[in-house]
C-alpha cells in the first residue's frame, strides 16, 4: 500500500488550508451551523459530535493513504470556515507521489461562500498537485444535479468529461441511493493556462 501523503499547510491571501485535526471540530461545527440550506448535495456534519466523528473518519482514511484532508481558515479573521481534501489518488509510475488525484469533499460555511475563498483554495491545491506532487491529472467531481457546484468548477477552468452513472452515493437519503456524478478535470498540459486565469480572477477579487 502506498504511504500516506505528509500533512501540509497551504496559505493564500484569503484562505489558509491546514491539516485537519480533532481540535477543529467545534469551529467547523459553528461554521456549518450558520445556514445549512446550501448543503443539499454535500455531506456536512451538523453539531460538534457529528463533526468530531467526521474528522475521526477522515483521519483514519488519511492514515491508510486514501485522503489528505484540510480545514479551511479565513486569513482575515482566523475563523474556520470549511473543509476540503485530496482523495481518490492513483499511483501509475511506482513513485512515492501520486500521478492522479481528486480534489473534493469541499464545503464552506454560508458566510464564506462567494468570497474568493473557494477559488483560492482550488488554486492552492492545484498548484501543489501539479508543481510539487507532479501529478498528470486532477479530477473534480460533483453530483450531476448540483448546478451551482458544476458552474463553480467550470469557472475554475476544469474541463467537463462526462457523467459517471450510479457512481458514489447521494447524501441525505433515507436509503442508500446511487449518485449520477459529473466529472471534470485539469491535466498537466492545461495547468499553466488555468493557473494564469485563476490568478487573474483572484487579483480582480482582491482589488474589488
Amino acid at each position: 500500500m502506498p504511504a500516506p501523503l505528509d500533512p501540509l499547510t497551504l496559505v493564500g491571501r484569503h484562505v489558509r488550508l491546514e491539516p485537519l485535526e480533532p481540535s477543529h471540530a467545534e469551529g467547523l461545527a459553528a461554521a456549518a451551523a450558520i445556514d445549512r440550506s446550501t448543503f443539499t448535495h454535500t455531506l456536512v456534519p451538523d453539531g460538534v459530535p457529528a463533526m468530531q466523528a467526521y474528522i475521526d473518519a477522515l483521519l483514519a482514511d488519511r492514515d491508510q493513504a486514501k485522503v489528505l484532508p484540510f480545514a479551511q481558515r479565513r486569513t482575515d479573521t482566523g475563523d474556520l470556515v470549511g473543509c476540503t481534501r485530496y482523495l481518490d489518488m492513483h499511483w501509475w509510475r511506482g513513485r512515492t507521489q501520486p500521478d492522479e488525484i481528486e480534489i473534493g469533499g469541499t464545503w464552506l460555511g454560508a458566510n464564506a461562500q462567494q468570497t474568493g475563498i473557494n477559488t483560492e483554495a482550488k488554486c492552492l491545491l492545484l498548484s501543489h498537485a501539479f508543481e510539487t506532487l507532479g501529478v498528470w491529472r486532477v479530477a473534480i467531481c460533483t453530483d450531476a444535479d448540483n448546478l451551482r457546484s458544476r458552474e463553480a468548477i467550470l469557472r475554475i477552468g476544469a474541463t467537463f468529461e462526462g457523467i459517471l452513472r450510479n457512481y458514489r452515493l447521494k447524501y441525505d437519503t433515507a436509503q442508500p441511493e446511487p449518485r449520477q456524478t459529473a466529472v471534470y478535470s485539469v491535466i498537466r498540459e492545461e495547468w499553466p493556462t488555468v493557473k494564469t486565469a485563476l490568478s487573474n480572477r483572484l487579483d480582480a477579487a482582491t482589488r474589488a
